[in-house]
């Protein structure tokens, strides 16, 4: 386990504060704005009844959201945001996690998780998600205990209950707290405050673990899960921006894009370039697919969910 202690001024005290980055002229406020940060005060206040978190933080939207208005609420000293290290966290999002703690000051606690080595969750099954966040929380509880935390909180809000998401009961197994999910914020919500704050994750696409790339059934290994994670960051690299997912299909790679970058990317000239940048990861063959980004499309494609 690495301890990492935040940074910020003499005092500790976090170098960016959400609250201080509110706009200090008039201005006017939406009926969703309004909505959004009547939620954000009654969190403040959900915060400090709890007095400590410890957070499952990824550095994605909703975490990184939690960590910073859980440092404004109760000071550094009573947060610590916990990072679960494993093959399936891309490093892309590890980088952004630690660039977002760094700029307000949240406190970063580091631990290993081995949910690869878990022959129930490497099988793949449609409830692979369950055991890696078996995993991650009998990582994080004993961690946030020994730091003194009083509770452990993860970022799920009032949107991912309503689909396939078997994670979810092993938070409420283990006592994990969703309070975003409890007081209502929507993804929507989240966004729009944490643009208000200057959280630089505010438009950040989702980004789930990478073994969602792969079809259930298919085994969960660490070159499959490199291979994946090579191609998108070639990708990126390439320029693209917005949603993005390699599905892995054996030797073929299936590419979602979201659909205002689609069009652009199904040229000739630019399919190409697409092409030799997903090969180059280790993949045979390439098919960008027409139908576009779809959150969830292999539970589709498996009958898990319904479009």
């Amino acid at each position: 386990m690495i301890m990492h202690p935040p940074g910020g001024g003499a005092d500790g005290g976090p170098v960016a504060a959400g609250v201080s980055n509110a706009p200090t002229t008039a201005a006017v406020v939406t009926p969703e704005e309004e909505t959004a940060l009547a939620r954000e005060a009654t969190l403040v206040g959900w915060l400090r009844d709890h007095g400590s978190v410890a957070i499952g933080f990824s550095g994605g939207v909703d975490s990184s959201y939690l960590a910073c208005v859980a440092v404004d609420a109760l000071g550094a000293a009573n947060v610590r945001a916990v990072i679960g290290r494993s093959a399936t966290y891309p490093a892309v999002q590890w980088e952004r996690a630690r660039s977002v703690a760094d700029m307000f000051g949240v406190p970063v606690v580091e631990v290993d998780t081995d949910e690869l080595h878990d022959p129930r969750y490497a099988a793949n099954p449609t409830n692979r998600c369950y055991f890696c966040k078996s995993e991650l929380w009998n990582r994080v509880i004993p961690v946030a205990r020994a730091q003194g935390m009083n509770v452990v909180l993860d970022g799920t809000n009032a949107d991912d209950l309503h689909g396939h998401r078997p994670g979810a009961r092993a938070a409420v197994e283990q006592g994990v707290l969703s309070p975003l999910h409890e007081l209502g914020f929507t993804k929507a919500d989240i966004r729009l405050l944490s643009q208000r704050r200057g959280i630089p994750t505010w438009s950040q696409p989702a980004s789930p673990c990478l073994a969602s790339r792969l079809p259930y059934g298919t085994a969960v290994t660490s070159e499959r899960l490199q291979r994946i994670e090579s191609a998108e960051d070639a990708l990126r690299a390439l320029g693209i921006v917005g949603d993005l997912r390699v599905r892995d299909h054996g030797d073929l790679a299936r590419v979602e894009l979201g659909r205002e970058e689609l069009e652009e990317w199904l040229s000739p000239s630019r399919s190409a370039g697409l092409r030799s940048a997903v090969c180059g990861a280790g993949f045979a063959r390439v098919a960008l697919d027409l139908a576009g980004f779809r959150s969830g499309s292999l539970n589709v494609l498996t009958g898990v969910t319904r479009e």
